[in-house]
Parts: C-alpha cells; sequence; structure tokens
C-alpha cells in the first residue's frame, strides 16, 4: 500500500508493516553454492557485474573501488546483506546486496541490486535472488525501529532488458520516479560559454577542501530535506564517495550569515545551529564533483560528472549552486574533458531541470526507480 501522503503518526509499527521472515530463503535455482560476499571476491565481483553491465548496455561501468568502498562503512553488515551464487567449478554466476541507509529520519529506506550471468538467466535464478533481497530489506526495515514511512527500492535502466522490469513487477514493485542523465558540450562548435556568476552579499565561491566537508554535508542535508525520496546523510554515509574529484568540486560560503535569524527559524535542523554557534564556515552552496574515465568508452567522450548540486533553501534564488557549478564546469573543461554531466530527478523541486537546460544541458540516457511502499 502506498503510504506517500499518510500521517505517519497513523501508520502501524514498522515491524509490523515490513512483515520481516524469521529468515530469508537462500536460492536453489541454478544448483549454485551460496554464501556472503567478502572483500577478497572484489575482483570476480567486479567482473561479473561489468560483464553485465556490457551484455544490458547499461551507460557506465563499476570500479573496484566503489565496491570495495562497500566494505567499508561499519552500519553494513555484508555477512547478511550480501549473497554469491557460485557454480560447480567456482565462477561466481549470480550476487545480491541490500543496504538501508542509517541516516533516514522521516522515511526508512531498503535498496537492493542484484544480476545474474547472462548465460544463466532464464533458470530462475534471479527470481530467487530478488526474493531473497526482498524479505533482507524488510528485515533490515523492521529492525530499524522507525516508525515512518517504510520503502524497498531497486533502480533500473529506462532501456534495460525487458525481462528485468518484468521481474521487479512480479515482485510487487511499482515505477515510483523517472530520472535523466543530462550532458552538454565543452568543447567543439556545440559549446555554448559557460557563464560568469556574480554573487551578491557576503556570498563567496571557494574550492572545497577537507575543512569544509563537514559544512557541505550539513549544506547538503538542507538543500535536500524537501526532495522527493531524499533523507539525511551521516558522516559515515557522506565519507563514501568513490569517484570524488576534489579538483572539480566548489562551494558557496556566506561569510556573514544572519546567525540570529537562522537560530530562531523552525528549518534550521540542531546540527546546523551547533555549527552556527561554533561560528563554523556557513556552506550554503556547493556542487561536488566525480571523475569516472572508466565510462568514458562507454560513452564515447571523456566528462566530469556533478554527482551532487544544491542549496540551502533558504537560499535559493541567489545563485549559489549556479555558482558552484560552472565553476565545476570550467574546471572539467581547463582538464580537456569534452563534456560535462550530471542526473536529475525528473521531478526535482528546485527547478533544476530549467537551469539545466539553459546551460546546454540535454538528456542521454534514463532511469527509474521501482519500489514497494510499506
Amino acid at each position: 500500500m502506498s503510504t506517500e501522503t499518510d500521517d505517519p503518526t497513523a501508520l502501524a509499527p514498522v515491524a509490523e508493516r515490513a512483515a520481516a521472515p524469521e529468515a530469508v530463503t537462500v536460492p536453489t535455482a541454478g544448483g549454485l553454492t551460496w554464501r556472503p560476499a567478502t572483500r577478497e571476491d572484489v575482483p570476480v565481483w567486479l567482473a561479473l557485474r561489468n560483464l553485465i553491465a556490457r551484455a544490458d548496455a547499461e551507460p557506465y561501468v563499476e570500479t573496484a573501488e566503489e565496491i570495495e568502498e562497500i566494505f567499508d562503512g561499519t552500519w553494513r553488515d555484508m555477512t547478511r546483506d550480501s549473497l554469491l551464487g557460485f557454480d560447480a567449478d567456482g565462477a561466481l554466476v549470480a550476487w545480491g546486496y541490500v543496504a538501508s541507509p542509517p541516516g533516514d529520519v522521516t522515511e526508512v529506506r531498503s535498496f537492493t541490486w542484484g544480476g545474474v550471468h547472462p548465460d544463466r538467466r532464464g533458470e530462475g535464478i534471479g527470481r530467487e535472488v530478488l526474493a531473497w533481497a526482498i524479505g533482507r530489506a524488510r528485515q533490515l526495515l523492521a529492525a530499524s525501529g522507525k516508525d515512518v514511512p517504510a520503502r524497498i527500492a531497486v533502480f533500473a535502466e529506462d532501456n534495460g532488458p525487458a525481462s528485468k522490469q518484468r521481474l521487479y513487477e512480479r515482485a510487487g514493485m511499482e515505477v515510483r520516479r523517472y530520472y535523466s542523465d543530462l550532458a552538454r558540450p565543452l568543447t567543439g562548435p556545440d559549446a555554448t560559454p559557460v557563464p560568469e556568476v556574480a554573487l551578491s552579499g557576503s556570498l563567496r565561491l571557494a574550492p572545497w577542501s577537507e575543512a569544509l566537508d563537514e559544512a557541505t554535508r550539513l549544506a547538503h542535508n538542507d538543500a535536500f530535506r524537501d526532495h522527493w525520496g531524499s533523507q539525511p546523510q551521516t558522516r559515515e554515509q557522506w565519507a563514501e564517495r568513490a569517484g570524488f574529484a576534489p579538483q572539480w568540486s566548489f562551494v558557496v560560503l556566506d561569510d556573514a550569515p544572519d546567525v540570529d535569524a537562522l537560530l530562531a527559524s523552525p528549518d534550521t535542523e540542531p546540527e546546523t545551529a551547533a555549527a552556527l554557534r561554533a561560528g563554523e564556515p556557513f556552506v550554503v552552496g556547493y556542487s561536488l564533483a566525480g571523475h569516472y574515465p572508466e565510462d568514458f568508452a562507454v560513452r564515447g567522450y571523456s566528462f566530469g560528472y556533478t554527482d551532487i548540486l544544491g542549496a540551502r533553501r533558504s537560499y535559493r534564488g541567489r545563485k549559489a549552486a549556479l555558482a558552484a557549478l560552472a565553476a565545476g564546469m570550467r574546471a572539467f573543461a581547463a582538464d580537456g574533458m569534452e563534456y560535462a554531466a550530471l542526473d536529475v530527478d525528473t521531478a526535482n523541486p528546485s527547478g533544476a531541470h530549467g537551469l539545466y537546460a539553459s546551460l546546454g544541458y540535454t538528456k542521454t540516457t534514463g532511469s527509474r526507480m521501482l519500489s514497494i511502499e510499506l
């Protein structure tokens, strides 16, 4: 049942809504041997994930850094949240993985991922891996103790195999959200100039630095508070940033914020209030970028990727995010990147689509999120 517009106080306890199984069912299809993933499995796991990506014409590839990062978070229990299936020769054939972010507050989410070697599809392995993942996701939701709306989700490429879409739908998942991957040229005849953005008052553009990272996290949590499906990120979540390109990342600070007004605002959450009282730097806009050279061949061009972009809600309309984005685009170009790229929720509430279109971004690929709402 959908709870998107329900009053959370009227919900049954999450442990009841999650209907978690006492024990998850390990797949039996395909005659595989199953066990949890370990850090030593990263090479074979990466190879299978990228083989699947090529077969399904996905617009990206994974890196070892991205998979290794999964094992770094203390909030994950990979002995229970992951599953690898090997054939009689010891070759990895299938995998599943579930994660429930610890920072969730107003809704609690469990995300599922998985895949099956293209040569072993049609044996029911994928269906059973997904059933295992959904069962584990229900356990994580129930154990959270957060009596707010809950979601079990999976992401899929719009141009992915129709069989994947059918698999998710038969498991009770429905499409809830669509996303667009956008790109714009930085070189060549079709490249328009990157705008110079003047900031007003006490706002100042600065390169990202480690010293500003916590202030940037707080700005991000505020900026995305009204974005559908977004939840605050803890420091540990925030630190997981495989591919991060600090040389292409920028922030906008307010050097003279109205501290009294901000502290009096009900929208200022406790962590930001503490930072203001302590006189910490106050980041109000940011553009954090990633460098993914492994994807250049897949896309057919080099690019810099804007991973996250935003402005504190009380600073929207003051061009803080635009200034940071434009600085990032110039940094991409200075390093010889042919394109600037990013992705956006098609129903983004901040008017981002119009902004990106005005800067020359056009859609390259699309994806969707399917979910079970509890």
